[in-house]
């Protein structure tokens, strides 16, 4: 009995709630609009795009002979005429922390990655620095055993893309801050709307219900009680 009794009372609940959040539903849509083009142009204006490209080259040395190479890769006596090849403004130190130089799976396959803002010049510095590395290194340690294997490739997808992600948690953020100032607001409202709130405000309960009389209804009531019958015959009060 207690179960059955209880369960009205939480669907009135419910009831409640949505009508505060229908009724105030424009303080929701506002908040939710204004935090979700914060967060886009917060990602526009403060993400800068990164883009990887690689080339692949193919070095005839053993294991530990092709560690000593894949260092040179990145050295600046590489690096150096890259830079002056490409006409770069940056430092040998700084063009080796955009490279990145590993085997493939244990083979003779070497990939030289290069990340960049610039998506083509992010492929050009792969394909330069191959091309330099198997031009120097018989100079170097006499070694020339380096052939091509594939060229890098304009990347256009950023690898740092999270423009999705920031969206995401500003439409949320403005989504949830929208529905917490509703229910703040209708806190404040000390007006009476329904019954409950009667029975709430005064301990007493409610008998009945006065429905509300406008101009229309009011015709149509007043023109019922004139037109009646009596006794089989339709008589007109005037």
């Amino acid at each position: 009995m207690n179960n059955i009794n209880e369960k009205p009372a939480k669907d009135i609940n419910l009831k409640e709630l949505f009508n505060v959040i229908k009724k105030r539903f424009w303080v929701i849509l506002v908040f939710t609009i204004l935090s979700t083009s914060v967060g886009i142009i917060y990602s526009n204006l403060n993400t800068t795009y990164l883009y990887q490209s690689s080339t692949r080259i193919i070095i005839g040395a053993d294991a530990e002979y092709m560690k000593t190479l894949q260092v040179i890769i990145r050295d600046s006596t590489v690096l150096e005429k890259v830079i002056k090849e490409l006409d770069l403004e940056k430092s040998p130190g700084e063009l080796a922390g955009q490279i990145s130089v590993q085997s493939i799976e244990g083979s003779q396959v070497v990939s030289i990655n290069v990340v960049d803002s610039d998506a083509y010049l992010a492929a050009d510095i792969a394909n330069t620095t191959a091309k330099v590395f198997k031009e120097e290194i018989p100079k170097i340690v006499n070694f020339n055993d380096v052939k091509y294997l594939s060229d890098a490739k304009v990347n256009p997808y950023p690898i740092n893309e999270n423009k999705n992600k920031t969206i995401i948690i500003a439409f949320l953020f403005g989504l949830i801050a929208g529905i917490g100032l509703t229910f703040f607001l209708e806190s404040l409202d000390g007006t009476i709307k329904s019954e409950r709130d009667i029975e709430d405000f005064l301990g007493l309960q409610v008998l009945g219900r006065v429905p509300r009389m406008n101009r229309k209804n009011t015709k149509k009531r007043s023109h019922h009680q004139l037109v009646h019958k009596y006794r089989g015959e339709t008589i007109v009060s005037k």
